[in-house]
């Protein structure tokens, strides 16, 4: 039920297939595809067109406000109906600047950058996503896929986030402990209402995860933060399993609604 024979052949294939092309072609800006920039670095013009997610912020769901309400402060959003995690951060505003970057990663696997953003991950994370800091989290949860779009796709994303975290941070990743078990048609271009219903139910805990999370602090892990419906089903389900504190740490988040389309 929580594996896929052919998930991990597929991996090891899309692996041999990255390391083939990074052998034969140079080294390419994983932002503007310049070439000769360096592994997983960007220009100093890239780096200025893309916008950091920093104070002031929302204390729980970490969209940007534009008045600083303090440390608890919390946007209307969250005031009239609180999500079921307890915060979240992410690393980016997902907008025009930081959409090619995302979506290479996303869709084409093209991991050249990914530790810078599992440093720019744990810098957002220590300015709240765990609470009081990644030293406070237990474990890092990766958002799972289901074990069929696994197996297409040959990797899961969030999980290289998450092992880009841990590198930068220290905390433990916790793959195993968190399954999708209903598989999706994928969220891009669902309205809100579409994507709650995708992910109803989409979520359970495995047996390995089950003996573990009871009190535990645990950070999920995404590459984009789009309405939260993926966090709040995950949350729900880590919830019903004696988790004490959820906090959600992504790559990148949805500011404004045009820029929803991931």
């Amino acid at each position: 039920m929580w594996a896929h024979a052919g998930y991990g052949a597929a991996t090891l294939a899309g692996q041999a297939v990255r390391g083939l092309r990074d052998a034969l072609w140079p080294q390419r800006s994983p932002y503007s595809r310049l070439p000769d920039v360096g592994p997983g670095s960007l220009s100093a013009a890239e780096w200025a067109e893309l916008t950091f997610l920093g104070a002031p912020l929302c204390a729980r769901c970490g969209v940007p406000l534009e008045v600083d309400l303090g440390p608890d402060g919390a946007c209307a959003a969250c005031i009239a109906d609180p999500p079921e995690f307890d915060v979240a951060r992410a690393a980016l505003a997902y907008d025009d600047a930081s959409r090619p970057l995302v979506l290479s990663f996303k869709h084409g696997g093209e991991r050249g950058a990914l530790a810078l953003f599992g440093r720019w991950m744990a810098q957002a994370a220590g300015e709240g996503a765990a609470g009081e800091g990644l030293g406070a989290v237990d474990a890092l949860l990766p958002v799972p896929l289901h074990p069929r779009r696994a197996a297409l796709r040959g990797y899961n994303q969030a999980l290289w986030l998450a092992e880009a975290v841990r590198a930068a941070s220290g905390v433990p990743v916790a793959a195993g402990w968190l399954a999708r078990v209903k598989a999706g048609a994928g969220q891009g271009g669902r309205s809100a209402v579409g994507r709650e219903a995708e992910v109803a139910g989409a979520f359970a805990v495995t047996p390995e995860g089950a003996g573990r999370l009871n009190g535990a602090r645990v950070l999920l892990v995404d590459d984009v933060l789009t309405t939260g419906a993926t966090a709040r089903a995950c949350a729900q389900v880590l919830r019903r399993h004696g988790v004490a504190h959820i906090g959600v740490l992504s790559l990148a988040r949805v500011v404004r609604p045009r820029d929803v389309t991931i």
